[in-house]
C-alpha cells in the first residue's frame, strides 16, 4: 500500500499525489519536524527553517521555488543525498511529487539553478554551523567551493519556530 495519513487527516498516495489534498499548512508542519542531515546535527535544526533561508538567498523572483525546493520531504521524508543517490526508484517518486507541487503552488516543474546554488551554500554553512569539523571535510565538502563559511546558522528553539517561520515566508510570497 503506498497511502499515508498527513497531519491534516488527508491520505496522500505516495503513487499517485492529488494535488487538492497537499496543503501549505501540512509541508509547514512536517518539514518543521524533520531534521536535517538525517538527524545528526548538534541539535535539532528543521528542513523548514533551511527552506525559509534558501528562500532569502535568491532573486525574489525564485523565492517561492526556493521555499518549496525540499516540500517533497514533507511526504516522502528527507533522505540523504548519497543515499537517495542509490535510490533510483524513491527519485522518480520525488521528481513526481515536486511536479504535483509545482503545479499546486505555481512554482517551476523543474528547480531553477539559482536555488540549486543557493541551497548548495546553505547546506555547506549549515554543516560547517552545525556538524562536526573533521579532516576529511575537504574530500566531502570540496564540491562547494572554498572552505570558508559566510554565515553561521542558529536552530531555532523549537519546530513551532520554524512552523512559524516557513507559514510567514509563504504569506509574505503569496
Amino acid at each position: 500500500m503506498s497511502i499515508i495519513q498527513i497531519r491534516s487527516g488527508k491520505y496522500i498516495d505516495l503513487l499517485n499525489p492529488n494535488p487538492d489534498d497537499i496543503t501549505v499548512r501540512d509541508i509547514a508542519h512536517a518539514l518543521s519536524h524533520i531534521c536535517r542531515f538525517t538527524g545528526h546535527t548538534d541539535t535539532f535544526y528543521s528542513v523548514a527553517q533551511h527552506s525559509v533561508l534558501v528562500s532569502k538567498m535568491v532573486p525574489e523572483k525564485y523565492a517561492m521555488d526556493g521555499l518549496m525546493h525540499d516540500a517533497t520531504e514533507a511526504f516522502l521524508g528527507d533522505i540523504s543525498t548519497p543515499l537517495k543517490s542509490l535510490l533510483p526508484e524513491y527519485q522518480k517518486i520525488e521528481k513526481n511529487f515536486h511536479v504535483i507541487i509545482a503545479y499546486k503552488f505555481g512554482i517551476d516543474f523543474v528547480i531553477p539553478k539559482e536555488v540549486k546554488d543557493a541551497d548548495k551554500q546553505i547546506c555547506f554553512n549549515e554543516k560547517l554551523s552545525l556538524l562536526p569539523k573533521t579532516e576529511l571535510d575537504s574530500e566531502y565538502w570540496g564540491k562547494y567551493g572554498d572552505l570558508n563559511q559566510t554565515f553561521t546558522v542558529s536552530p531555532y528553539a523549537s519546530p513551532i519556530m520554524s512552523y512559524n517561520a516557513f507559514m510567514d515566508r509563504y504569506l509574505e510570497l503569496c
